[in-house]
């Protein structure tokens, strides 16, 4: 199957939730090497938040990205509540009025969500931020994607890209926000958001996978 519908889409909320709590130790250590190490904690406390919204009105896959990211932009401070609430809420209203989603639809999706973040942050690949995942994960599903490649295959590029590009973090020296401070001293550690953001993408493309497998 090359689609999953937007009913059983909320799967892609509920186990990106799972993931972050299953994390927020690991995204706080990361954090605190060059942070205030509170990443973890602030993703958990707005996907927790989120869980509990949706535990008392549930929806389907627009409902439950739009929710994630109105919560993720009002209630989680830092440079991150505005980021990923831009781009959950983008990615959410991509899906508005479509019962069943194809590969084609989860690309423009990540296209727009990726625009959002783009729109209010002048981060580029190479600034150690979440964007070195999320530039070359589109990047790669959109070539996958016109390659003609099937839904789980072009999520699977998508993903290897995603972990190659948070993987590349590490030898980068900060050029944005507080760890730019660090100059030198940031180099050799992983940038938090972007652990952070293919986290959340690997999982999206896990349930995505499952979905299709039905």
């Amino acid at each position: 199957m090359e689609q999953f519908t937007q009913e059983e889409g909320i799967l892609l909320v509920d186990r990106m939730i799972t993931a972050i709590q299953e994390n927020k130790q690991y995204l706080s250590d990361i954090d605190g090497a060059i942070g205030d190490g509170d990443h973890g904690i602030n993703m958990n406390k707005g996907f927790t938040l989120c869980r509990e919204a949706l535990d008392k009105q549930p929806g389907d896959l627009t409902y439950g990205l739009k929710t994630l990211g109105k919560i993720l932009l009002m209630k989680i401070g830092g440079s991150m509540g505005p980021l990923y609430g831009k781009f959950f809420a983008a990615f959410g209203k991509s899906f508005e009025g479509k019962e069943l989603i194809g590969k084609e639809d989860f690309l423009a999706a990540l296209k727009g969500a990726v625009e959002a973040i783009q729109a209010i942050s002048p981060a580029k690949v190479g600034d150690k931020t979440l964007m070195d995942v999320l530039i070359p994960a589109k990047e790669a599903m959109e070539q996958a994607v016109a390659e003609g490649c099937s839904f789980a295959g072009s999520l699977d590029r998508m993903s290897r890209a995603a972990e190659a590009g948070r993987d590349s973090t590490v030898d980068m020296v900060a050029r944005l926000g507080r760890s730019s401070r660090l100059g030198e001293r940031s180099r050799g550690v992983m940038d938090a958001g972007s652990a952070s953001c293919c986290l959340l993408l690997v999982s999206m493309a896990g349930s995505v996978k499952e979905l299709l497998d039905k």
